[in-house]
């Protein structure tokens, strides 16, 4: 990946929906080979995707937390089991496997606190291998979807 890949990338985390023209005259290369960088950075997985990026408040999640999940060891099928039943669970927008303790961090929108609470207690602490949980209210976002730095 060289600085005009680089460019490319920068724009495109900048706004996804740029032509290729607009995106070629922003990078200053021509069409073509701008086209061509674009394929080869969409086949090399160095852009995973395309998506509109919705105000969870616009769509009513106006509630949203942080939940740590530390896990008990039941054998080497646990954190499988456990990723597996998580990624059925809608409200959970981000999890992230950590080192340490706790094991888990995951990102939760729902409506309001009740729909928190019935998410926390029928789906989150019924997933299994879970030993804990704890969580913590969002306040205010004030880094959010940051491009990657360059």
């Amino acid at each position: 990946m060289d600085a005009m890949d680089r460019k490319i990338l920068a724009e495109l985390q900048q706004d996804g929906r740029l032509t290729i023209t607009e995106l070629a005259a922003r990078v200053r290369l021509s069409v073509s080979p701008c086209h061509r960088r674009l394929r080869d950075l969409e086949r090399q997985g160095a852009i995973r995707g395309y998506r509109a990026v919705v105000d969870p408040a616009a769509v009513g999640l106006n509630f949203e937390a942080l939940v740590f999940a530390t896990l008990r060891w039941e054998g080497s099928d646990t954190v499988t089991a456990f990723e597996d039943a998580l990624t059925a669970v809608p409200h959970v927008l981000q999890a992230q496997r950590l080192f340490g303790e706790p094991d888990y961090l995951l990102r939760v929108a729902t409506t309001d606190l009740v729909a928190f609470q019935e998410l926390y207690d029928q789906r989150l602490a019924r997933l299994p291998g879970v030993q804990r949980l704890t969580s913590t209210l969002v306040m205010k976002h004030v880094v959010e979807d940051r491009p990657l730095p360059e």
